[in-house]
């Protein structure tokens, strides 16, 4: 049976199992990245330390669009004295290792070892883990290209931190909303700075264009409040426009929400009061139909009423003249353009929260490269550098490249087609020969003349063992053998064998034992080709990547180390790929041939066996074919002397005879 002959299910399988290997080894690049972010490779050499860090909403927590994520940096999981002074070296790289996204510091703190860090995720996976690298340890980074501006969501209308003491509440978005008035600022809040509310000083945000809000308006109001006292009234934000209002507040410790419009006033249900001397997220979503407030990220509360036309200037707290206002501390207050989901809601409360929940939720974990240990084994790393060589190779070190994997592809099959085909063939003929044995003791009893019998080797085995043992090349050598012997027959009688019939017997099992070695050996040529070919291939690919980068340097000048090793790293590569190609095909070809041999010594083996075997049982008859043999000369007569002819001798009366005279002397 030759490749071209094998089965389609066979070789059907053999893919098969390509493509289980294949998908093995990804797996097992990707365990071994579990704790370590994504497989990409070092984004830039430049920075010598890198961070992973992977975002796993909770259920209920998956945020849509893109969102402000906190990172927490502190002495535990950040090396400052690796950074630069004012983290201003400090990248964010996505899931894909080379796309740098948005992110501003709300605070970096060398001296206490204190960062917070905010970064615009494009997507945040939903019921899997989002994995980022952050970059840092390169004291000679350039300024970010991309601006701090650019790292909010365009749905933001207002943004503050609270960070400037003494000055008005800065707009941290891109819309410049910055408060009218200084509110009084404390520096130990939830996140960084926080301000301070009494119930009669409030701030001013002003009525910009982008702060109107129509009627119906889909909006969203977050903030993070910490009551100090169960004040009656608690407005936390407040905006008046005529007879419309909207009012978000604290009120005796129960959160609340109240809008006017012209057909009249609703408020939202009391429920369960927040305690004193602890943070609490609160947020109001808006949308076309209703307004929901969410306390700790978790539905509050509902209002039939959307939100009324406003464009007046609005107040975080009370003032001097409506007193009444929220008495305790607030943290990043927000105002958003649009009706967040609930699962974006409950995201940021958890997230910003500073909780265990949170810290599982966004995890920081630790140093990879000169700064820290990395989570992948270093054969990983190792695999990954060659992301990094591949990079900076030439054309015609991917010319080599190709031919090598071309040839890859080819000698790996041609092993799995031939490593199934020679399992198949060896079971078979164990199989044959064991029936052998038993069919051999008694050969004589075998009718010769039964085709269906000689097929079935007596009519012994079974239907599944018979179907296995056809596959045997040394079963394809008894049917010739057999057959042979068959056409000797003399009608029904048995065959009578001379020295002639068993010489031509031999020759015709020689002649399938060649045919048979063909079909085993063929395809082999393809792992000799692969032996031989690759390492040449790839030492051309090599060859022509040096001239090509010497004849760079020799161009451009440049003769550093630096411009030198990733030319010549990548012409090597060509090589290393050849080698890759030529020792796999030299193991499975040794190993192939070593079996293929095995099976050609029993092949030979059976032939002598079944020869002898043949000569016991069909014994050697003259051949009636040929003419009779000439008879035996005779011997030749011995020479005698000449006789003289016999007459009657007669002697005279009286007379006797005497002695007969001697004859005469020669």
């Amino acid at each position: 049976m030759t490749i071209s002959a094998l089965p389609t299910f066979r070789l059907a399988r053999a893919i098969q199992r390509f493509l289980l290997l294949s998908l093995v080894a990804a797996a097992t690049a990707h365990a071994a990245d579990d704790h370590g972010g994504s497989a990409a490779g070092w984004w830039d050499k430049a920075w010598a330390i890198r961070k992973p860090v992977n975002l796993t909403p909770a259920s209920g927590a998956e945020p849509a669009g893109a969102n402000l994520v906190l990172l927490r940096l502190h002495a535990g999981n950040f090396q400052f004295g690796a950074a630069k002074e004012d983290g201003s070296d400090v990248r964010i790289i996505a899931e894909d290792g080379k796309t740098e996204l948005p992110l501003h510091f709300e605070r970096y703190d060398a001296l206490m070892n204190e960062a917070l860090l905010w970064v615009l995720i494009p997507e945040i996976k939903a019921g899997a883990t989002t994995h980022l690298h952050l970059y840092y340890g390169n004291p000679e980074a350039p300024a970010s290209t991309i601006s701090a501006k650019d790292s909010f969501p365009s749905t933001a209308s207002l943004i503050y931190h609270f960070t400037d003491r003494g000055a008005p509440a800065r707009d941290s978005s891109v819309n410049g909303n910055s408060s009218t008035t200084a509110p009084a600022v404390t520096e130990g809040a939830l996140i960084a700075g926080g301000i301070l509310q009494f119930g009669t000083n409030g701030i001013d945000v002003p009525g910009s264009d982008s702060l109107k809000w129509g009627a119906a308006a889909e909006v969203t109001i977050s903030a993070w409040v910490k009551p100090t006292a169960q004040a009656a009234g608690g407005a936390l934000f407040k905006r008046v426009d005529g007879g419309s209002s909207f009012v978000l507040g604290v009120d005796s410790g129960i959160p609340y929400v109240e809008i006017k419009d012209g057909s009249g006033t609703a408020r939202t249900a009391p429920g369960e009061a927040i305690a004193v001397g602890g943070w609490k997220h609160l947020a109001v979503v808006a949308s076309t139909t209703k307004t929901d407030l969410y306390v700790g990220g978790k539905p509050y509360g509902s209002i039939p009423k959307p939100m009324p036309a406003l464009a007046t200037p609005g107040t975080i707290g009370g003032s001097i003249d409506a007193g009444g206002g929220f008495t305790g501390e607030v943290d990043e207050f927000q105002i958003h353009n649009a009706a967040l989901t609930a699962g974006t809601i409950n995201f940021h409360a958890i997230a910003e929260s500073g909780s265990d929940e949170a810290l599982k939720m966004v995890e920081v974990l630790e140093d990879e490269g000169s700064g820290g240990t990395s989570h992948r084994p270093e054969w990983v790393e190792h695999i990954l550098l060659f992301g990094d060589i591949a990079e900076k190779m030439k054309f015609d070190g991917w010319v080599a490249v190709a031919l090598c994997a071309v040839m890859i592809v080819l000698s790996w099959w041609i092993s799995i087609v031939k490593f199934l085909y020679l399992n198949s063939i060896q079971k078979g003929s164990d199989m044959f020969l064991k029936e052998w044995r038993k069919l051999s003791a008694s050969l004589h009893k075998l009718d010769i003349h039964d085709e269906e019998g000689l097929q079935t080797l007596g009519g012994n085995v079974s239907r599944a063992a018979l179907h296995q043992i056809k596959k045997s090349p040394i079963y394809h050598l008894y049917l010739i053998g057999f057959e042979e012997i068959r056409h000797r027959a003399n009608g029904s009688g048995r065959p009578t064998l001379s020295a002639r019939s068993m010489q031509a017997i031999k020759s015709a099992l020689d002649s399938g034992l060649v045919h048979e070695s063909h079909n085993m050996t063929g395809g082999l040529i393809l792992l000799t080709i692969s032996v031989a070919g690759g390492p040449y291939i790839g030492l051309l690919g090599t060859v022509v990547g040096v001239m090509i980068t010497f004849a760079e340097i020799a161009k451009t000048g440049e003769v550093e180390v630096a411009a030198i090793a990733p030319g010549i790293a990548s012409a090597l590569l060509a090589t290393t790929v050849g080698l890759i190609v030529a020792i796999p095909a030299l193991f499975n070809y040794s190993y192939l041939n070593t079996r293929i041999k095995v099976l050609l010594s029993s092949m030979t083996v059976f032939i002598d066996e079944f020869i002898t075997k043949s000569a016991e049982i069909f014994p050697e008859q003259p051949d009636s074919s040929l003419p009779p043999a000439p008879p035996a000369p005779l011997p030749p007569a011995s020479p005698v002397a000449p006789s003289m002819p016999s007459r009657p001798v007669s002697f005279g009366p009286g007379v006797t005879p005497g002695p007969a005279p001697a004859a005469p002397a020669e």
